[in-house]
């Protein structure tokens, strides 16, 4: 069916004219931008890590992600009177972590899916200067952007990486991988994870004991594994980078 353009009447000419160069524009950005896709790891992961059905790419795992992330509701709860709570606990972790011998004043630091950075400014508070977060959606000067599954920093970068959302990795392998490659030899990371129930609703992935991560964790060595009580979380477990032969 042909339209006459010199038919229509005048108002609607501009519209049709914004449809087609919306819909041109749209055509040619899915040639310009491949599709995400999802990768599946090269061998079965463990029994005892499932990740969770429901994501039909990795932009739509993304997507879901921003939607807890850029909640105002929720941020606005981050930075105003959940802020001093999560930073004295998370100083609690760190001090512990020093007192331990895994983390120092010197140490180059790094925190995985910060959001708004109660854990960054719970280091600093205990000396850690040299502390940042990443996290899908930045919040300077503590956070900067980053995506976890690939990590934008040089190889042997941190001598501590700390995290506490492994369950929102929707590629565990990758996760893990990204923080091996960017430990130091020798770097300490430090998960805090749980074991004893189903993460909530945002997360990717459910881990039912800590023998899934001794896999994941190549070139790293597991030091302790101990309960806590971490908004939420249960258990913390501690790895040590290989030093190379």
């Amino acid at each position: 069916m042909k339209i006459d353009l010199q038919k229509l009447p005048f108002a609607l000419k501009p519209f049709l004219l914004s449809l087609f160069l919306s819909l041109s524009f749209l055509a040619f950005l899915s040639f310009q931008t491949p599709p995400h896709s999802l990768h599946k790891p090269a061998v079965s992961l463990p029994p005892d890590l499932r990740i969770r059905p429901g994501y039909s790419s990795y932009d739509a795992y993304i997507n879901r992600q921003l939607n807890k992330t850029l909640n105002p509701k929720l941020r606005k709860i981050w930075t105003t009177r959940d802020w001093d709570r999560k930073v004295r606990v998370f100083s609690e972790f760190f001090d512990n972590l020093k007192l331990r011998g895994f983390l120092s004043n010197d140490s180059k630091a790094l925190c995985v899916g910060a959001r708004v950075g109660q854990e960054v400014a719970a280091l600093k508070r205990v000396g850690v200067n040299d502390s940042i977060g990443i996290d899908l959606v930045p919040y300077p000067p503590l956070v900067i952007k980053g995506d976890f599954h690939r990590q934008s920093f040089d190889d042997r970068s941190f001598d501590l990486e700390f995290s506490n959302v492994f369950d929102h990795a929707l590629y565990p392998w990758k996760f893990v991988g990204e923080i091996e490659r960017t430990l130091k030899p020798g770097g300490i990371c430090v998960l805090h994870v749980s074991l004893s129930r189903r993460a909530d609703k945002y997360s990717a992935n459910d881990l039912y004991s800590v023998d899934p991560l001794k896999e994941l964790f190549k070139v790293s060595e597991l030091v302790e594994v101990r309960r806590i009580d971490g908004f939420g979380l249960d258990t913390e477990v501690v790895f040590r980078k290989k030093m190379k032969k």
